[in-house]
């Protein structure tokens, strides 16, 4: 999703063995997932695309002691919301092999193709953004509003000239070019650009590199691995 940088929660983690069974395998697998990654903070609950995996297990977030903690079993006592991943690629317990997972080679050429030529952008980049985003699901849309191929949400869509983001070409035309802005803002650096793609590039003005929050890390990862099986498709 594209956003002005998003205020991002605490993880709080306890030493293993005081946690229960079920929260110390969550645990070691969300360590696992973000690459052992800084996990000091935490996307805030947004709302998944509409072809998030359905098949992941389910992560509460709720406050201990004043502080947003997050656990694969309910608590017993005081409210909670189940916690979402932002975009596709954002998910941080995502069962996806992202090295052998179907890429799209064939869909929306035509659009990718102009949107790339006209922003000077790799159309390799393009469709790993599009990949990380939705899953090349034109109809994906959060409660919050963001929308399309490239999940635009409604004031960058206004940024970018598009009226209608649910229209697959304005929509990859849109995504392209604020993601050809920040190219030429974070000099051409994928990571960093898309970095700023998931958490603002306020965020990552502030770290001088990507942020440390576990959700944006895995999606810079996996961007740049989707990115490089595109790129190795199309000289194939």
């Amino acid at each position: 999703m594209i956003a002005v940088i998003r205020p991002m929660d605490s993880f709080l983690f306890y030493p293993l063995r005081a946690l229960a069974p079920g929260a110390r395998f969550f645990a070691l697998l969300l360590a696992i997932v973000a690459g052992l990654a800084p996990l000091a903070q935490a996307a805030a609950g947004d709302a998944p695309v509409a072809n998030a995996p359905s098949t992941s297990p389910k992560i509460y977030k709720y406050m201990r002691g004043g502080t947003v903690s997050f656990s694969d079993v309910p608590p017993s006592k005081g409210a909670y919301v189940v916690y979402r991943p932002s975009c596709f690629a954002c998910n941080l317990t995502s069962t996806v092999d992202w090295y052998s997972t179907r890429l799209h080679l064939q869909e929306f050429a035509d659009e990718i193709k102009l949107a790339a030529q006209q922003y000077a952008l790799d159309p390799a980049l393009v469709r790993a953004v599009i990949h990380a985003e939705s899953d090349f699901n034109a109809q994906a849309r959060s409660p919050k509003g963001a929308t399309g191929l490239m999940q635009l949400m409604p004031g960058t869509a206004r940024l970018v000239g598009v009226a209608d983001a649910r229209v697959p070409g304005d929509n990859i035309r849109g995504g392209a070019r604020y993601l050809a802005g920040l190219m030429q803002r974070f000099k051409n650096d994928v990571g960093l650009a898309a970095a700023a793609y998931n958490a603002g590039p306020e965020a990552v003005q502030k770290y001088a590199g990507v942020p440390p929050y576990a959700e944006t890390q895995v999606y810079v990862q996996r961007v740049k691995i989707l990115l490089q099986r595109y790129k190795d498709s199309a000289h194939g």
